[in-house]
């Protein structure tokens, strides 16, 4: 039985913005193509940790410009 102070956590998927870092292979989960760091302009993408059912099942990686195509799936990414 729960007492009155006991909260019940609820995981939700969401996005951060993260600059890409020398060394990082990963592919963006909505257009394919890899993610590359760039020393002439600093780049970004978008993690997404993805739970499901509240449970944690994933990690996405997007291009910061094929987050926004996708309509911002896992809400707006805090930096």
């Amino acid at each position: 039985m729960k007492t009155s102070e006991e909260q019940v956590v609820t995981f939700s998927s969401r996005g951060v913005r993260r600059r890409v870092e020398p060394g990082e292979g990963s592919t963006c989960a909505s257009c394919g193509q890899a993610i590359r760091f760039s020393m002439k302009a600093p780049t970004h993408q978008i993690i997404a940790n993805v739970y499901e059912n509240g449970v944690w099942n994933r990690v996405e990686h997007f291009h910061d410009t094929c987050y926004l195509s996708a309509g911002l799936p896992y809400g707006k990414a805090r930096e």
